[in-house]
């Protein structure tokens, strides 16, 4: 199973180097923040579809998403809220793999990312490709906790963590960038923590 250390990005020791600006290290602790009620969603009755500006759009259950590669990231994460947490490890696949299947079309530039909420968050599919973006369902060995997403959650770790969206249900590959629900109410649509990103004007 291919495990992915961070995204090309060599920081240095001590740890406060791998902090970006405006960051605190908040050590074994996981906050937990959502905008919406956690929902009650069977892992068996998940349902994952990429569809929009692809050649073939495809919806995949719990059971064929698990039947792809394995894949790994190992790495820290980084939420618009301040805190950084290092040394996470989550599991499940690449966007890469799923995106292979659906192949995106030439006009295709941007993604929504849909959860079964109604959440919305927006990116460049440039983000979500080249081993930047994972589709998880575990954290540090065990199943992912249904409030950090779980079942399902996807991840774009080198974004600040609201562009990882929890329970998600769709990617939507778009021509134009269309903003999701925090990316309306004043975040950055892209939302890169070393250039701190936070809002729009940043």
């Amino acid at each position: 199973m291919p495990v992915t250390r961070g995204f090309q990005r060599r920081r240095p020791e001590p740890d406060r180097d791998r902090l970006p600006p405006g960051q605190y290290d908040t050590g074994s602790s996981w906050p937990v923040l959502t905008a919406e009620a956690t929902p009650q969603q069977a892992a068996e009755d998940w349902r994952l579809t990429v569809d929009g500006l692809v050649e073939a759009p495809h919806t995949w259950t719990w059971s064929e998403l698990h039947a792809f590669p394995g894949s790994t990231y190992f790495g820290d994460i980084h939420c618009v809220t301040t805190w950084s947490k290092f040394d996470m490890t989550f599991t499940g696949i690449s966007v890469d793999d799923l995106l292979d299947v659906a192949r995106p079309t030439s006009e295709a530039a941007f993604v929504l990312a849909h959860s079964v909420t109604g959440y919305t968050t927006n990116l460049p599919l440039d983000d979500l490709t080249g081993g930047k973006a994972w589709i998880v369902w575990s954290v540090d060995g065990k199943p992912l906790p249904r409030q950090h997403g779980g079942p399902v959650r996807l991840l774009v770790p080198h974004l600040y963590f609201w562009k990882s969206a929890k329970w998600v249900s769709r990617l939507e590959l778009l021509a134009e960038d269309r903003a999701g629900f925090w990316e309306q109410n004043g975040y950055h649509d892209r939302g890169d923590p070393w250039r701190e990103q936070r809002y729009q004007g940043d």
